[in-house]
């Protein structure tokens, strides 16, 4: 699996997760869904998202 399909499911696993943290516990988790966002949102212009470096540094090939 390469790190840009892998990105994409944990981006897609951390929305769903805290959508249904905010669902069960408190609306505060959404906080978390607009992180996942933004931070999608800056690497579709820079090319660069911390998440790609981490999950590069676990061996993950690009």
């Amino acid at each position: 699996m390469t790190v840009e399909r892998m990105l994409r499911g944990l981006a897609g696993f951390f929305v769903l997760l805290s959508v249904i943290l905010a669902y069960k516990h408190s609306l505060y988790w959404l906080w978390f869904t607009a992180f996942v966002g933004v931070n999608l949102l800056q690497s579709a212009f820079t090319n660069w998202c911390p998440m790609m470096t981490i999950l590069r540094k676990f061996g993950v090939k690009g």
